[in-house]
């Protein structure tokens, strides 16, 4: 049976101190809810990730880098290397979000390596995916998102691609308040589901865990996770107040 997932994603929010209060609170509200069906992850920014992995359950609550560097060492300065997200004792990487594809210009090639990178560091990664308006209004999502994922992790062993998440997460919903519909969240990742099966067998595609990104809030998330193919969120704004992130992670 597929992992159930909510990942919060933070992005470049709070200090190091108001994360480490943040995750303590995420984890004291996971602990009394009794929540044991759901892999609840938080994505923090590289400098809080050592002291909030000193802070949580880690049996309740995993922590992931929103990134990692594309080389394994060497002169790159500002870069974290997938080895030092791991020795912070981080389990997870998310890789390919849209907001690093279009600020920061990363190819698939750049995050084919980094795919690798985190494989052999033992990071779980969850690797994003999803269309800009554009590409939705002129019903081009399918073949956009087809080609994200047969650019990158398609080329994994089947092996290899057991081992991560995908989150889909279609950018004219990123921050926007606008949510795709259920029959269009569902219907893309019933799609994606496709794909796996095709390229890699129905029983690894039964078992890969695809996420739902894209102002995903307590409100929606009972009908949204609700559906066949959508195993659980990566979850922005929301994930930043702890009943809030809460209310999603019980949504189930």
């Amino acid at each position: 049976m597929r992992k159930k997932i909510v990942a919060g994603n933070w992005k470049c929010n709070t200090t190091v101190q108001e994360g480490v209060e943040l995750a303590k609170s995420v984890n004291e509200l996971v602990a009394k809810s009794g929540v044991k069906n759901v892999v609840v992850v938080l994505g923090t920014p590289f400098t809080h990730l050592t002291s909030i992995v000193a802070v949580v359950d880690i049996k309740l609550v995993g922590v992931a880098a929103q990134n990692c560097a594309a080389e394994a060492k060497g002169a790159f300065t500002g870069e974290v290397s997938a080895s030092m997200v791991k020795s912070t004792g981080a389990e997870y990487v998310i890789l390919g979000h849209s907001e690093r594809r279009e600020y920061y210009g990363e190819t698939s090639e750049t995050l084919n390596k980094k795919v690798a990178l985190a494989l052999s560091n033992n990071l779980t990664p969850i690797y994003c995916c999803g269309e800009a308006l554009a590409i939705r209004e002129a019903n081009e999502q399918n073949a956009y998102v087809k080609t994200q994922l047969e650019e990158t992790v398609f080329n994994l062993s089947p092996e290899d691609f057991s081992k991560l998440a995908i989150a889909y997460e279609p950018i004219w919903a990123i921050g926007t308040g606008v949510t795709a519909s259920t029959a269009q969240a569902q219907e893309m990742l019933a799609y994606i589901r496709g794909l796996i099966s095709n390229k890699f067998g129905k029983a690894i595609a039964e078992e890969t865990s695809i996420l739902y990104g894209g102002s995903c809030n307590a409100k929606n998330a009972p009908e949204l996770f609700a559906q066949a193919d959508i195993d659980g969120g990566l979850i922005g704004g929301a994930s930043l107040k702890a009943e809030d992130f809460l209310g999603i992670i019980t949504a189930y």
